[in-house]
């Protein structure tokens, strides 16, 4: 995976050794994060049941507001966009923070508070953690923090 064209670029201020450092780092944590993903798909078909499991046990009061969607269909189309974020921002693919924002925003439509979305990323997190088992390594955990953080940031 390569850095976005002029990403090493935004970092005023910054030796180019530093510069380099970072996005080394960046690319790494965009690998480890690919291939929890990819392992956990490995293991896991569909991982929506396994997800929205983890999201209703940290808000139990989510679960009544997919009362409309008996087959999945709203679910998995959320679980997908959250997945093309995930991978997205490793990207720096800056659509993806627009689609967050404005995530955010229309999800304050159905009560919920702008930071409230973040938990359906910490609820995948670790749904890939669990499908992940003993692979799961702390350079992964810290790759999966770091991008959870960068998420939590887009305002």
């Amino acid at each position: 995976m390569r850095p976005a064209p002029g990403a090493c670029n935004r970092l005023p201020n910054v030796s180019f050794d530093a510069a380099r450092a970072i996005c080394e780092t960046s690319l790494m944590s965009a690998a480890l994060i690919l291939e929890t993903l990819e392992r956990a798909a490995e293991t896991c078909a569909d991982p929506a049941p396994l997800v929205y499991r983890r999201l209703f046990a940290l808000r139990p009061d989510f679960e009544a507001l997919f009362v409309m969607d008996p087959d999945g269909g709203v679910r998995g189309s959320m679980l997908e966009t959250c997945f093309n974020a995930i991978l997205g921002m490793g990207d720096d693919a800056p659509v993806q923070r627009v689609i967050i924002s404005s995530s955010r925003f229309s999800h304050t439509g159905y009560g919920l508070a702008e930071a409230d979305l973040d938990l359906m990323f910490v609820a995948i997190r670790d749904a890939v953690r669990d499908l992940n088992g003993g692979h799961w390594t702390p350079q992964a955990d810290a790759a999966w923090d770091a991008r959870l953080a960068e998420i939590a940031a887009i305002a």
